[in-house]
């Protein structure tokens, strides 16, 4: 296997998408043939086992980091080859754990898969420092809106200076109805590139509802196609949004909104 890949995804505002961000960018990798784990380092309220059905896991992150269990033993197959190492969602496990060790559990995981991506806390807490330095490199989550990226703008400043790679930004929740920011104004504020232009779409909740990632259960959805396509972007694998797009239509966007169409 080629050298693993430590991405971790980062925002401190909450609420704008950062954890539907890394989910769906781990199935993307994995739909694209990219094996992939995907790490919650939320340690106080993580949420990567409720979105996926998992909620309360026989062996977590917090066993692993209270020297309990092995990593492997926390680590889950979800389906398409990807996998997941979710936290506990009790709050008395929060208490006992060091955030500090979160790098070392992590750096076990080279080797394992192409990709380990980090969901990070929201936030610039001790805890999310600590899951960005667990990376090599991460992705700036963010909102087309001045409050998430000013916040977003700090989030680039400290990650440069714990030296990680930073990427690019991934904005979330774009809608042409909603007086967005330009995307040329949220870059020339952040001073790095927009890899990623997500819009609001309802197949994302639809599938939170489900408890699955929009990029398996709607995998023509617009979201779906912008996550495959940062995936190939990151992985270097070829992607034709053709033929995802193909059926698209007035026709069969009624069909999915009643139901018939997935």
């Amino acid at each position: 296997m080629s050298k693993t890949r430590f991405i971790g995804c980062v925002a401190a505002k909450g609420g704008v998408g950062k954890t539907t961000s890394a989910i769906n960018l781990a199935a993307a990798l994995s739909y694209l043939g990219k094996s992939a784990i995907l790490v919650d380092a939320n340690l106080t309220t993580p949420n990567i086992g409720l979105y996926l059905g998992l909620p309360i896991p026989p062996v977590t992150l917090h066993d692993v980091l209270s020297n309990k269990n092995d990593v492997s033993e926390a680590v889950y197959t979800y389906r398409d080859g990807m996998k997941i190492l979710p936290a506990s969602i009790a709050l008395k496990d929060a208490k006992k754990v060091d955030a500090n060790k979160i790098k070392s559990v992590v750096s076990e995981l080279y080797g394992n898969s192409d990709f380990v991506i980090v969901d990070s806390p929201a936030g610039l807490t001790r805890e999310t420092l600590c899951a960005i330095k667990s990376v090599e490199e991460v992705l700036i989550i963010t909102n087309p809106e001045m409050p998430a990226v000013t916040d977003a703008l700090k989030t680039v400043k400290v990650c440069k200076e714990l030296g990680k790679k930073v990427l690019g930004v991934v904005v979330n929740k774009t809608n042409s109805k909603n007086a967005d920011m330009p995307m040329k104004d949220i870059e020339a504020i952040l001073e790095i590139p927009i890899i990623g232009i997500v819009p609001e779409d309802r197949a994302v909740k639809f599938s939170q509802v489900r408890k699955e990632t929009v990029v398996h259960t709607y995998p023509k959805s617009a979201s779906a196609v912008q996550y495959k396509r940062l995936a190939a972007d990151l992985s270097g694998v070829h992607y034709s949004e053709r033929a995802e797009l193909e059926e698209k239509g007035f026709v069969y966007s009624v069909l999915r909104f009643l139901g018939f169409k997935d």
